[in-house]
């Protein structure tokens, strides 16, 4: 009678606990426990889980240095430089700013793979230029600070493209490869929806920078803009694995803060390394209790059963592809993309794989589809961080950001329907066969 009920206490203990308040990984961890006693297996599996899970695990070691090479970037000056590239190079076109700041997440999402650290950094100091003396709407500055963010963990290196990696047991490296065409799809069409509204509203173009200081703005952000071709070059050579290349982005974050540009002090690397701890232990909380969570779904046979609900509709793989979009849209309105990525993305990786997916294309078109989670409403993350960085009301947001969610569906089909321009780079690079 009792392991009759143990999945479903188990479920209703994790809703109940979340909506009480309880953090995710605490909630699943919890949960998780109830079912083995009610099922009468060995609680020590849980414990077992999380050391092969996580601990066991070198691809999840990536995850923290990435933490801290973001946290180095952003205390160390360094996405100063890399702003006054970014207005040399497109400052001068309609919706300078705009445009600057697409530019900047786009740069900076080769050092940080989170788009919450885009926001929090650059994202915070391109908004306030864009509404200083009313320049743009407060609402639009927020709106495409948030859009733009969301290209940080498309484009390599990506927090969430190596929990995917640890959940489907692909390879990190084509992962990478195989977010860059998407990443740079969304920078060149939010750049061309910028210039048609700068037109239609009026927006101000950004005084010229002259040619003559070109060479000195290069040259100072030379340094940072080579850590992605550092990195991407390493692995694709075979100089290192992913996780290596993540300790690698790591230190050359530090030499760059406190060498070349001296701008990070004693003070500021201990703020930076607590930084990274809290946030490092919010995340393996996360993934320790998804990893006992998804032991007990696969005892429990739930991927399978997916299968078979999605095989009595006979679907295909565009079918298939459909029907994960619009749930995935619509859980990103209320889930976090940890949750997303770590309990309810295992469900649906056996099915496309039956249905001939590749799960390398699968992965980004999944990690596509959480992104756009971070902008929409009600939940959308980076808008209520932005509010709480820069001030702006929730609501002048909301009217703009739809516009910007709208395009980067569009821009989501294209991708999911033609899985070449995520596949091509990994396939030349011989990362896959």
């Amino acid at each position: 009678m009792l392991v009759a009920l143990a999945l479903p206490v188990m479920l209703i203990l994790l809703i109940a606990s979340t909506v009480a308040g309880m953090p995710m990984g605490i909630a699943m961890i919890v949960s998780s426990i109830f079912y083995l006693l009610l099922a009468g297996r060995d609680v020590g599996l849980a414990a077992e889980q999380v050391l092969n899970g996580v601990f066991g695990n070198f691809v999840a070691l990536a995850v923290p240095l990435f933490i801290f090479a973001a946290n180095v970037m952003n205390a160390g000056q360094i996405s100063d430089r890399l702003l006054k590239f970014a207005l040399a190079m497109v400052g001068r076109l309609p919706g300078g700013l705009a445009q600057v700041n697409i530019l900047t997440s786009l740069i900076f999402s080769g050092m940080s793979g989170s788009a919450v650290s885009d926001v929090a950094g650059v994202g915070k100091v391109l908004t306030n230029m864009m509404i200083k003396d009313n320049r743009y709407p407060r609402g639009f500055a927020g709106a495409i600070t948030a859009t733009s963010s969301v290209v940080g963990p498309i484009f390599p290196p990506s927090i969430p493209m190596v929990f995917y990696a640890l959940i489907s047991s692909t390879s990190v490296g084509a992962l990478f490869l195989g977010g860059i065409v998407p990443a740079l799809l969304i920078v060149v069409v939010l750049g061309i929806v910028v210039m048609i509204m700068a037109k239609l509203r009026g927006f101000p173009v950004e005084e010229a920078i002259p040619f003559r200081a070109f060479p000195m703005i290069i040259l100072q952000a030379l340094p940072p803009l080579m850590m992605p071709i550092i990195l991407l070059g390493g692995i694709y050579s075979g100089a290192f694995t992913p996780t290596e290349a993540a300790a690698v982005s790591a230190f050359y974050a530090l030499l760059l803060a406190i060498f070349a540009y001296r701008a990070l002090s004693l003070r500021q690397f201990w703020d930076v390394v607590v930084s990274t701890v809290k946030t490092t232990a919010v995340v393996t909380l996360v993934l320790c209790g998804a990893f006992i969570f998804n032991y007990v779904v696969t005892i429990e046979r739930i991927p399978q059963e997916v299968f078979l609900f999605f095989d009595q509709f006979e679907m295909n793989a565009a079918m298939f592809f459909l029907v994960i979009n619009i749930l995935y849209l619509v859980l990103g309105c209320f889930l976090d993309v940890s949750t997303i990525m770590l309990v309810i993305t295992p469900l649906f990786i056996p099915t496309a794989a039956a249905l001939g997916i590749d799960l390398h294309h699968f992965g980004i078109v999944v990690v596509f589809n959480m992104m756009i989670g971070l902008i929409t409403p009600p939940y959308g993350i980076l808008l209520f961080i932005i509010k709480a960085l820069n001030g702006i009301p929730l609501g002048e947001m909301i009217r703009e950001i739809w516009l910007f969610v709208g395009v980067l569906i569009a821009l989501l089909m294209v991708i999911t329907y033609w899985p070449d321009l995520s596949l091509w780079l990994p396939r030349y690079a011989g990362l896959l066969g």
